[in-house]
């Protein structure tokens, strides 16, 4: 059965220019691929391989030089700024390294944020944040606050947060690079067990022991597409 693509990348190209120097640093120099529905994508790298910068551009929390991004048939280039605020808010997740939880708002109150900024219904929100709390093991924690919570309950909240509006993919940067090996793994787990019931996950990392969770991986140096590895 034919994947469905609800991502293409055609030449993408991330130029950074120095004014005073004149010097032009490719993060990204005419990568092209797709992303597939339900798929688990890895991009993985040396670090200053432009790993990150790729995840920020298929994320729409930067902006290309030249190429294009087709994101769900609509090309990122041609979106206003409001219209891509929109489209992050209500089509897509994002899970980093740090975990940006609000400190003066429980488990439960930061998963609603993305519920807030988008008005949805509220008390439908509070119910589906206290059951995807409860999805990532965090049943028991729903009114402690982060600094009740260690850096593994933390990043639950935060992929909780992601979740809340039904994101078409969730982006992940180094998601586990400030846990300890034990933590990590059970995020690993968690990321492969959504996967599993079908969310699709585009995540960043450079530790060869993530490789065993990934449908495909990009490899990606010196800004370039060096291969794509298939694992299933």
């Amino acid at each position: 059965m034919k994947r469905k693509e609800i991502v293409k990348v055609e030449n993408l190209k991330k130029y950074y220019f120095e004014k005073r120097s004149d010097v032009i640093t490719k993060a990204l120099d005419g990568v092209s691929f797709e992303i597939y529905e339900g798929e688990f994508l890895g991009i993985m790298g040396p670090s200053g391989s432009g790993k990150s910068t790729l995840l920020h551009l298929l994320g729409l929390l930067d902006t290309q030089t030249e190429g294009r991004i087709i994101i769900m048939g609509k090309a990122a280039s041609e979106l206003s700024e409001i219209e891509k605020s929109y489209f992050r808010l209500k089509r897509l997740g994002y899970v980093f390294q740090q975990y940006r939880l609000i400190p003066e708002l429980n488990a439960i109150e930061n998963t609603m944020l993305p519920c807030y900024m988008y008005r949805s219904n509220m008390p439908g929100c509070k119910q589906k944040a206290k059951k995807l709390l409860e999805r990532v093991g965090l049943g028991h924690r729903l009114e402690h606050y982060p600094f009740e919570l260690s850096g593994g309950e933390q990043q639950r909240v935060a992929i909780a947060r992601a979740l809340v509006n039904d994101p078409a993919i969730l982006f992940a940067d180094e998601p586990t690079a400030n846990l300890d090996t034990r933590s990590g793994d059970e995020i690993l787990k968690l990321f492969k067990s959504l996967n599993k019931q079908g969310q699709t996950i585009v995540m960043v990392s450079h530790e060869p022991e993530h490789e065993q969770y990934f449908d495909r991986i990009l490899r990606i140096k010196d800004g370039k597409l060096e291969r794509i590895d298939v694992r299933k």
